[in-house]
């Protein structure tokens, strides 16, 4: 049995972890120097930062090419590549929703398939001469969001307004913007659709440059969809308790995979082919994009934990009924984090659907929607390096060192992984309860505020 490929395989699941480390270390590079120009100081750490990002980009981008039929990094770990990045983004949010808030959920898998499928619809529509799904989806989330905002403002000068009755607002406005959105795509559509041409003859907006920016705009409007649809679930249901809120979110991801099944009957998405699976979807996600997305997520989940508004998610984890003392809304405090790492997840699904080019309703099935779930316990609740670690860890060792082993085994081998891992983390569970890692590295290490000292301790006069 030739177990060199495996010993290959582990050296590269070393590189990676050193490589992501590395990227971690550089992002937190602190030089301590401004440069002017003009009447504007910069730091030169954002200098730094950024040419060093790129940096770890170039690494990885010279590790995929081929140069005539030689590459460090093959087709399958670039596969792995993409699904770490988007596994990445998925565990981020889930922790932020359970490491940082405190909120058991099982429904970021359900936000991850309503992204995947929102975005490919787009794309695929778009690249066979409708754009309708693009029309129809930007303005949606954008006239929905606008009036979302606006309820919200009506709704802050009214005292105890239930819970039920505001939803139902923000549900009528929800409907209301698919209405107008609806309408708008019907009077847009045959202004673009000229320009689109067809699969086999693609217009002047359907290739090149402006297909980037469609995939790019289907990937955010796919993200804030997932977000809005996050939005209005949990504004009733996260008034549950957090036992009641994860079997909650267990329901809703059945109902989501429920829908994909039935996609070509029950809902308006013909190309979708319910459980038969949707293919055609163009494969535009490039390392490029995959790192981007996910150095974005990071940098945002990053500075939100370390804002006032993360330390009072922090506040609504360690004692709800302390903080609502404190004066916070611990309500809205909830619902931002839901919200947010629903909009992690939708940006995830964007990215793999035209990575992998075809979407199965199996793949988004609740059992796998547990993933996430290992992950953030692997690499620590609360922790944002060893979610980052454990992701790719649980991609290139358990998807594909071990798989790749039990295959040589025998061809039923695979199948094994299942049971080897609930058993990996009920050992977990008993030797390390807080998970692989607990701590922050680089980047994500909160600095250390020096304490003022005063004037008696400085040895100052007295002061009486």
């Amino acid at each position: 049995m030739d177990f060199l490929p495996t010993v290959l395989s582990l050296v590269k699941i070393v590189v990676v972890i050193a490589y992501l480390y590395g990227l971690l270390w550089v992002l937190g590079v602190r030089v301590g120097k401004k440069i002017t120009i003009g009447k504007q100081s910069f730091d030169i750490s954002i200098l730094v930062n950024a040419l060093g990002a790129l940096v770890a980009f170039f690494v990885v981008q010279l590790a995929l090419t081929d140069f005539n039929g030689f590459s460090l990094l093959n087709a399958f770990d670039a596969g792995l590549l993409y699904q770490a990045c988007t596994m990445v983004m998925v565990a981020l949010g889930l922790n932020l929703i359970y490491g940082f808030n405190g909120q058991f959920s099982l429904g970021q898998w359900g936000f991850y398939g309503i992204g995947a499928y929102a975005a490919a619809d787009v794309t695929y529509r778009w690249t066979n001469g409708d754009s309708r799904g693009l029309v129809v989806l930007g303005s949606g989330v954008v006239i929905g969001m606008i009036i979302l905002v606006l309820i919200n403002k009506a709704l802050s000068n009214l005292r105890r307004m239930p819970v039920l009755s505001s939803f139902t607002l923000y549900l009528i406005g929800a409907l209301f913007a698919g209405f107008l959105a609806v309408n708008v795509g019907r009077w847009v559509a045959p202004f673009l659709d000229p320009y689109l041409g067809n699969a086999l003859g693609p217009g002047p907006l359907a290739e090149g440059a402006a297909l980037q920016v469609v995939y790019f705009l289907a990937v955010v409007f796919a993200g804030l969809f997932a977000a809005g649809i996050s939005f209005l679930f949990g504004l009733p249901v996260l008034s549950l308790g957090s036992d009641y809120f994860g079997i909650a979110t267990l329901g809703f991801s059945i109902v989501i995979y429920t829908l994909m099944v039935n996609s070509d009957t029950v809902l308006p998405f013909p190309e979708m082919k319910g459980g038969r699976g949707m293919i055609g979807i163009p494969k535009l996600t490039t390392w490029a994009w995959a790192f981007g997305f996910m150095l974005l997520v990071i940098i945002i989940m990053r500075n939100l934990i370390r804002s006032s508004t993360g330390r009072t998610i922090l506040s609504v984890r360690e004692d709800e009924i302390a903080a609502r003392a404190m004066g916070v809304d611990v309500a809205s405090t909830k619902l931002l984090a839901f919200v947010a790492g629903s909009l992690f997840a939708g940006l995830a699904g964007g990215v793999y659907a035209h990575y992998i080019g075809f979407l199965s309703p199996g793949a988004f099935d609740f059992l796998v929607g547990f993933n996430p779930l290992i992950i953030i316990v692997f690499g620590g609740l609360g922790s944002m390096t060893g979610t980052i670690v454990a992701a790719f860890g649980w991609i290139f060792f358990l998807e594909g060192s071990l798989r790749e082993l039990l295959g040589k085994i025998s061809t039923e081998a695979p199948s094994w992984r299942y049971v080897l891992y609930p058993l990996s983390l009920l050992l977990l569970m008993l030797v390390r309860p807080k998970g692989l890692l607990n701590t922050e590295w680089g980047f994500l290490k909160a600095r250390l505020i020096p304490l003022r000292r005063t004037n008696a301790q400085q040895g100052g006069t007295n002061h009486e």
